[in-house]
């Protein structure tokens, strides 16, 4: 039973956090400041695609920034 949960728990956390912390970090954070502004009478329904916005190129860019400092391969 232990072993289920944990192999459970483990899918749970890749499909969630995957290859990157801070983007699931960044859309936690966007999902509640969306409910935060949702109880005013400001709209927010700009916030998750704001969210997307800021948190894509800056995933983009640390993984091309990773792979340019990597040395060449020769394709073996």
């Amino acid at each position: 039973m232990i072993t289920r949960l944990k192999a459970f728990l483990a899918f749970w956390y890749d499909f969630v956090v995957g290859d990157d912390w801070r983007v699931a970090v960044g859309v936690i954070i966007a999902l509640a400041l969306t409910y935060l502004v949702g109880t005013t009478s400001v709209p927010a329904w700009w916030i998750l695609p704001a969210a997307v916005v800021v948190l894509l190129p800056l995933t983009l860019w640390r993984v091309v920034r990773g792979q340019s400092s990597a040395p060449p391969t020769d394709g073996k």
